[in-house]
């Protein structure tokens, strides 16, 4: 697994889908904060519609439920 926190990239690199998305390793999308609760253009995600999963608001507990996902898995 990739767990990745693309932070500002997350809604504005399409070159990071591609990458993500041309290797066949599942991957974790980890946001720190709620997005939602955010700006609006924060609510958009080149990353989740191809992420195994996406964690966000859990502060740096995100990763570990990401770490803990991808050893389950």
């Amino acid at each position: 697994y990739i767990i990745i926190n693309a932070a500002a990239y997350t809604h504005t690199s399409v070159a990071i889908r591609d990458a993500l998305s041309a290797v066949d390793i599942p991957f974790v999308e980890v946001h720190l904060s709620n997005v939602y609760k955010r700006e609006a253009f924060r609510h958009h995600s080149y990353l989740s519609s191809t992420a195994q999963g996406v964690i966000a608001g859990l502060g740096a507990f995100g990763y570990e439920a990401a770490l803990l996902y991808a050893l389950a898995g």
